[in-house]
């Protein structure tokens, strides 16, 4: 078997996935059934200057080189050979954000990411403008934003793109960008897969004057299986400085972390939808019908084949959650029974199952950044308890499980009440990784079925490189058939049916974490 994949992966018929998560950038090497083959990542993390959240640009290549060079070496280890080409690449990447260049191509103002929540004067006129919901992380908002602040750079604005975009016109070139991920920059018609012609015209005359036009400045959109251009001699050598790698591997178009979810997870077509948790937590639901009013809480995107698609995005995850076990870790350091991260994740999770069914009434909050759907500009992590509530280790791990799907679950609730039909949630992430108590509580706090498959844990990268070799190899079938009969077909699944005592505990606890918002609130004044 090891010889047989020595030889696939020497005769270029394995394909990369490449993303930037916003805490880690991962590569992930598959087979020509989806298998994963190896893997490489490289920890990173985003900077708090002058009251913007952005990441460099060379902490971008440098991630992206030393996540590429673990990929290399898990593959020599394992398969004694070296990669120097592949059946095809694809690269992803945390939605919206603001990259904007010159004519020259160079950067006129620092990456600001989807975290920046800075843009509510911009968001609240382009909503109103335009009839949809312009979430204030949207590429679209960032530039409105900076039009109305009338910064000095504006002028200068030739090219706008996200962070997928911008490494991926790097390596090959090309200023396109995959229509899930171009749907978080400006609003998409799904009719003709492109950014809405009315919609960027309306903006166009808003703007007129003070920004060129939006077909100027946005990337070309292309969907799932497009040809998006082939690796350059230069972009070779910016992924790889050791000069293995070799040009001319076709691209699949660059897409969003959403878009690569929703194939992570097999989540494509009608009545399906799946669960993100990282850094930030979304679902991703697509649509039979149009909804039938615009909600803050919802934003309309597409999956990487044009799909409408309802969005809940919370800009809070897991990252709260992580910072926890990370003391809990370092306790067992300092009582001399150390514990590996794995290890104790285990350990709390198994824990939280012991829980009461409302954690005992303790409430966790997670909002490190500021979080639209509850209400906040900004955020402050918070552990609130009444002096009758039974504070315990499993108690307190349930609650923070709950926690992070508690702003999910408001903005859950309204599309419930658009009466918007789903047959099954999937589910990714590190955090499901513990088998059945993430997944089980996710399946209270959304009273559906969860269903969380192998490949879970390998995430956006996994996704992103399943979208390459639908390049490579999907010729003939749309991706929701090339998901089923290929990617899918064989894959261990697990599901997890709503336990009504859980349904019911996760309902209680969600009332008084609504109640409770005003007490995160005040802390923000205050702190």
């Amino acid at each position: 078997m090891t010889a047989d994949i020595s030889a696939l992966i020497e005769q270029g018929r394995a394909s990369l996935g490449i993303e930037l998560g916003s805490t880690r950038i991962k590569a992930c090497l598959i087979g020509p059934n989806a298998e994963v083959l190896a893997t490489g990542s490289h920890e990173w993390e985003n900077v708090y200057a002058d009251k913007l959240w952005t990441y460099a640009l060379d902490a971008v290549w440098s991630g992206l080189q030393a996540a590429y060079a673990e990929l290399v070496a898990d593959v020599q280890k394992q398969y004694g050979v070296t990669p120097e080409r592949y059946a095809a690449m694809g690269v992803s990447a945390m939605m919206h954000g603001y990259l904007a260049f010159d004519a020259d191509g160079e950067l006129l103002a620092p990456f600001r990411t989807w975290r920046n929540t800075n843009t509510g004067v911009a968001a609240a006129e382009l909503t109103e403008l335009l009839g949809v919901n312009i979430p204030l992380r949207w590429s679209i908002a960032h530039l409105h934003q900076a039009v109305v602040d009338a910064e000095p750079h504006v002028p200068e604005i030739r090219f706008l793109t996200t962070l997928a975009g911008y490494v991926h016109w790097k390596l090959t070139g090309e200023k396109v960008l995959g229509v899930g991920d171009a749907s978080g920059m400006f609003p998409i018609d799904s009719a003709t897969r492109d950014y809405d012609a009315e919609l960027v015209a309306r903006y166009d005359g808003l703007a007129a004057g003070r920004v060129p036009a939006l077909t100027d400045l946005l990337p070309e959109v292309l969907v799932a299986g497009a040809a998006a251009g082939s690796l350059t001699e230069n972009g070779a050598r910016l992924l790889d400085p050791t000069g293995t790698l070799r040009p001319g591997i076709p691209f699949a178009p660059p897409e969003g972390d959403a878009g690569t979810g929703m194939v992570a997870t097999g989540a494509v077509a009608p009545r399906t939808g799946n669960v993100s948790a990282g850094t930030s937590i979304f679902a991703m639901v697509v649509l039979e019908r149009p909804l039938s009013e615009v909600h803050h809480e919802l934003d309309l995107v597409t999956t990487p084949s044009g799909d409408a698609v309802a969005m809940v995005h919370c800009n809070n995850g897991a990252s709260e959650l992580a910072a926890w076990a990370n003391m809990f870790t370092a306790f067992s350091a300092a009582a001399g029974v150390p514990q590996t991260p794995d290890a104790t994740y285990a350990a709390l999770f198994s824990a939280a199952l012991e829980g009461e069914a409302d954690a005992g009434g303790l409430l966790a909050y997670n909002h490190l950044a500021g979080e639209p759907i509850a209400g906040l500009d900004e955020g402050r992590p918070l552990v609130v308890r009444t002096p009758d509530s039974r504070l315990t280790l499993p108690n307190f791990m349930r609650a923070q499980l709950y926690g992070v799907f508690g702003t999910l679950a408001l903005g859950m609730a309204v599309l419930h009440a658009e009466g918007v039909g789903l047959d099954r949630m999937y589910a990714h992430g590190g955090m499901f990784r513990t088998a059945g108590v993430a997944q089980r509580f996710l399946a209270a706090a959304l009273d559906a079925p969860v269903a969380v498959a192998e490949t879970a844990s390998e995430g956006g990268a996994w996704g992103m490189a399943v979208l390459a070799a639908y390049v490579a190899d999907g010729a003939g079938r749309d991706l929701d058939t090339y998901l089923a009969e290929v990617v899918f077909a064989d894959a261990p699944i697990t599901t997890a049916d709503p336990d009504p005592a859980d349904v019911a505990g996760f309902s209680a606890y969600l009332d008084r974490y609504r109640a409770g918002l005003a007490v995160e609130a005040a802390a923000v004044a205050s702190l």
